[in-house]
């Protein structure tokens, strides 16, 4: 069976963090397993409390799994200090870990900051160089071009602009304000299109550790980069339409975290 680590915070309400991405990972066909960098008290609406993993604590779980089960892929979610980063891209360099698929969650959706301003210079440095992939969102591409992302030709200029400084093959997720669901590929030759459709479901928290857990879980089992985001759009989009809706929702609020309602899933035959 093919296996998958992921490297993120955790989420109490289930519905996005490392507990997504062993979902996601379970559903896609994928052994998952997990380091955390951080617990935290949250649900749906927002983000209650922090707590940090120290980085010797997080050295020790990345080591574990590779000294017994080494993983095919590695997904990294959000890693908010710089020590936390220095020491992933440590252990990884040191395991020479392979497919290793980044969702740099620093900023929410209304642009505010989640991350420490020293620790976006660290994750800059010392992870993107190792992945095989980054998944920004809108608001996070525009930290990294360093302009505003209004349309689809600003996406194709951001996507160019991230590879040609990093020279990491990056995938640009659109939204609402810009497409629908339409991410965009830069992988240093080609720019490659991926539509999406919107669905009306209001239960999306979460969707962005699931992307990039799916796409991470297909490059386990040996897809291309390209095969990867596609499984992984198709798998998010039947997980929206799947329609789950748990509990009651008191509507997005927002607490300087990319939080908006709930995590949906619905499992899928392997093709």
């Amino acid at each position: 069976m093919f296996k998958a680590l992921t490297i993120a915070g955790s989420d109490s309400s289930g519905g996005a963090g490392v507990q997504a991405d062993l979902k996601t990972m379970l559903a896609n066909g994928v052994y998952g397993m997990s380091a955390f960098a951080a617990l935290t008290a949250q649900n749906t609406t927002g983000v209650r409390s922090i707590y940090p993993v120290s980085p010797e604590f997080l050295a020790d779980q990345i080591d574990m799994v590779f000294e017994d089960i080494r993983p095919d892929a590695v997904k990294i979610g959000m890693v908010s200090s710089k020590p936390l980063i220095e020491t992933i891209a440590d252990r990884l360099k040191y395991h020479k870990a392979e497919n290793i698929v980044l969702d740099p969650v620093m900023a929410a959706t209304s642009g505010s900051l989640l991350i420490e301003q020293d620790a976006i210079e660290t994750l800059q440095n010392e992870l993107f160089p190792l992945a095989s992939l980054i998944t920004p969102n809108i608001p996070e591409s525009e930290i990294l071009c360093g302009f505003s992302i209004t349309n689809e030709a600003e996406m194709e200029k951001a996507a160019r602009a991230i590879y040609d400084r990093w020279h990491t093959p990056v995938l640009v997720k659109g939204g609402h304000a810009i497409n629908d669901a339409n991410d965009l590929l830069f992988d240093g030759e080609n720019l490659h299109w991926f539509e999406g459709r919107r669905i009306d479901n209001d239960n999306t928290h979460g969707t962005g550790c699931t992307l990039s857990s799916a796409i991470a879980s297909n490059l386990a089992k040996g897809y291309s980069l390209e095969q990867s985001i596609q499984r992984a759009k198709d798998y998010l989009s039947g997980a929206l339409e799947a329609g789950l809706d748990l509990g009651r929702s008191h509507g997005p609020v927002d607490h300087g975290f990319e939080l908006t309602g709930t995590y949906a899933a619905r499992n899928r035959e392997d093709a």
